[in-house]
């Protein structure tokens, strides 16, 4: 017998978080921009108004709060799973 969920069975609930995760780690990121730079907009790679440091900044901000989320909700999803299931999917 399998020790836990099959990856091919989790995968659909993985997708589905993850696309979860991304629109949650978007709107985090749009809030905490706003609140630590006084802009509603986060600063576009291309943006020629901006500069350097501030893009870099941005993206370095949105990618960390990206993981988190990410891994937070992918915790979370086979956590329920395992509740649902009684198996840890691998």
């Amino acid at each position: 017998m399998a020790k836990g969920v099959s990856k091919v069975a989790y995968k659909p609930v993985g997708m589905v978080l993850g696309l979860g995760a991304g629109i949650l780690a978007g709107a985090i990121f749009k809030q905490v921009w706003k609140l630590a730079s006084g802009d509603a907009d986060a600063p576009d790679a291309i943006d020629e108004e901006r500069g350097w440091g501030e893009i870099l900044a941005a993206a370095a901000l949105q990618g960390a709060i990206f993981a988190v989320v990410r891994a937070a909700v992918d915790r979370g999803g086979a956590t329920g799973v395992r509740r649902l299931t009684g198996r840890w999917p691998v």
